[in-house]
């Protein structure tokens, strides 16, 4: 079993972090600083991923003799031992010259890492994980140990350094990339759409209870499948019913497990049953999903019942783009599972969508775009003072998410935001995926944006 230990400064939350991650409040917890001293090895997971989580010592920076000192030296044994490591800062306070001293250990560590921005709820937080750019070890993991937030982008980064751990440190410049594992696709949508009978269509067997009856699928049910030659693992997931109509416990701890299949998935396939889509629960989950920043593909099962096919698909579609706009261009394809129906088109829909949700834009690329839209469509003023955009740039794919800095952007008019989101969709060939649009205000006070 992999090894990884957290390592960072005092009082960046890596107790917390470690006691989220075994699910028990192994380590103590408290505001000041320290508290924690010798190593903590715990059985942990995230998502299908098992470990060994090794909570260690604030690194400081002091005598080697001195206690702070030896407590430093045995975080650094536990580096040395851990096959992956998570390095921890807190983004609240932002980064600090010691920050940028361990940052240097963990990048002579030789081991594959996770920068890890702890404390990253709210605006503060958010900006603070900004900064962690600056350390030069790559993108940062935005998150709350505390309140649980940003853990399915952990999962992703954790997934992606313990299949590096295990690599050689030569690498074929001809040979492909290799898959950092198994595509994870959760299959969603409201009871009796008809979610198990399509997994065993794909698996080619009756692996899934299915039946007449709503609601057979309680627990979240992962499968692995192979698709020419690409590692799939499918998720099975209970059927999705309006708050209001789930009173019983059972199918709350279903819909529970559901909700955190989708956190966990990378691809998201919700499906609808094509004698009746585009319920108003439908465009919920599929909403949930783009809020999630998951992947989506909209499937149309029992496509075998209907008569008019070419018409309803095109219906079907126009409805797609004008229901959910926030994901307007997914992939919708049209499948049976009774029949298998349009499997492999379904298949070639969820990587085309994985593609798009892990396309990067380059800074240059996306500066030049943003001139062209601000001299043909300027902002509109913010109470007779106008808003001043600067640059933007993407911090992050999956999804693609741009950070635009200015001063008075939190002002921009929401139709303006939305002109700006479906620019950089259109421009840069984005269809179905959501995209996240931040913004980042100058620190200098006296800069006010006027000319």
């Amino acid at each position: 079993m992999s090894i990884i230990a957290i390592v960072g400064r005092p009082n960046v939350g890596k107790s917390t972090l470690f006691n989220r991650l075994v699910g028990k409040r192994l380590a103590l917890v408290d505001d000041q600083p320290g508290v924690t001293r010798d190593r903590r090895e715990g059985a942990a997971s995230i998502g299908d991923i098992e470990f060994t989580a090794v909570d260690t010592a604030g690194l400081e920076d002091a005598d080697e003799e001195s206690l702070a000192g030896r407590m430093t030296a045995q975080t650094v044994a536990a580096m040395r031992e851990a096959d992956a490591i998570l390095f921890v800062i807190d983004a609240r306070t932002g980064i600090v010259p010691d920050d940028r001293h361990f940052a240097d250990l963990v990048r002579k560590s030789g081991k594959p890492f996770v920068l890890v921005a702890n404390k990253a709820e709210g605006k503060e937080g958010l900006a603070g994980a900004y900064d962690a750019f600056s350390l030069g070890l790559g993108e940062p993991v935005a998150l709350s140990a505390e309140h649980g937030e940003g853990f399915a982008d952990l999962f992703q980064a954790v997934l992606q350094v313990l299949g590096e751990a295990g690599e050689p440190e030569e690498e074929d410049e001809d040979a492909e990339e290799a898959p950092r594992g198994p595509l994870q696709v959760a299959i969603v949508g409201r009871p009796n759409a008809g979610k198990s009978t399509l997994i065993n269509r794909l698996i080619g067997e009756d692996r899934m209870l299915t039946g007449p009856e709503a609601g057979i699928t309680r627990d979240s049910i992962s499968v692995d499948l192979s698709w020419r030659g690409k590692g799939v693992r499918l998720v099975d997931t209970a059927g999705m019913r309006r708050k209001a109509k789930v009173q019983d416990k059972l199918e709350k701890l279903a819909v529970s497990d559901a909700l955190r299949s989708i956190q966990y998935a990378e691809i998201v396939v919700v499906l609808l049953d094509a004698t009746i889509p585009f319920e108003k629960q439908d465009l919920q989950i599929a909403d949930l999903v783009s809020r999630e920043g998951r992947a989506i593909v909209i499937a149309l099962n029992k496509w075998d019942l209907i008569e008019d096919r070419a018409g309803a698909l095109k219906r079907h579609r126009e409805s797609a783009d004008r229901l959910l706009p926030q994901v307007r261009g997914m992939p919708l394809i049209a499948v049976s599972g009774a029949t298998g129906e349009g499997i492999d088109r379904l298949m070639q829909g969820v990587f085309q969508a994985y593609d798009v949700w892990n396309k990067r834009v380059s800074t240059s690329k996306i500066n030049r775009w943003l001139d062209t839209v601000l001299q043909q469509h300027p902002p509109p003023a913010v109470r007779g003072s106008r808003v001043k955009i600067r640059y933007m740039t993407q911090t992050k794919a999956r999804p693609p998410s741009f950070v635009l800095f200015g001063t008075r952007t939190n002002a921009l008019p929401e139709s303006y935001v939305r002109y700006l989101v479906n620019g950089i969709r259109e421009s840069f060939d984005l269809p179905g995926t959501p995209i996240r649009l931040t913004f980042r205000e100058p620190k200098n006070p006296f800069d006010t944006g006027k000319d």
